[in-house]
Formats: C-alpha cells, sequence, structure tokens
C-alpha cells in the first residue's frame, strides 16, 4: 500500500467514523482522530464478520460493511463504559 492508499484508509476511515458516531450518538464526545480509528478498526471488524476489504477497493458494499462494523465497535465500548448499548 503506497502513499495514496494509506491516505485513502484515513479519509474513509474517518467518514465512516463519523457517521456511526452520529447513528451511536457519540459525536460530541469524538474528535478527527478518534473517529479514524474507529472507522478503520470498524472496517476490520465488519471485514471479519462479513469478508470484503477496501483493500479490494471501495465500493458501496465495503463502505456499508465498514459503517456496520464500526457502529458495532462503538456499541461494545458503550456497553463496556457505560454498562448500556443507548
Amino acid at each position: 500500500m503506497g502513499i495514496v492508499g494509506f491516505i485513502i484508509w484515513l479519509v474513509i476511515g474517518g467518514i465512516v467514523g463519523w457517521l456511526a458516531s452520529l447513528v451511536m450518538r457519540t459525536d460530541a464526545q469524538q474528535g478527527i482522530l478518534l473517529n479514524i480509528v474507529v472507522g478503520i478498526v470498524g472496517a476490520f471488524i465488519g471485514g471479519l464478520l462479513f469478508g470484503g476489504s477496501i483493500n479490494n477497493g471501495i465500493t458501496v458494499m465495503t463502505f456499508i460493511t465498514s459503517l456496520i462494523g464500526a457502529i458495532i465497535l462503538l456499541a461494545i465500548v458503550n456497553l463496556v463504559r457505560r454498562g448500556s448499548v443507548r
């Protein structure tokens, strides 16, 4: 993966993390860096659960898979932190 691929990971990760934080209502608690981390880790989780990878190209399906993975990640974090998913 070159520098362009890395930048694409960061941008898509930020967008996915931001959208997931809006869905889970944690946006006010997160900054851009945490959104990127949530998006990238969410893409990994989504890839493990549903198959696929953004390394094979960014499609609507890989974007949705990444978003679902990020939402699952935030739900787990909320469950551990607060004892409820919200």
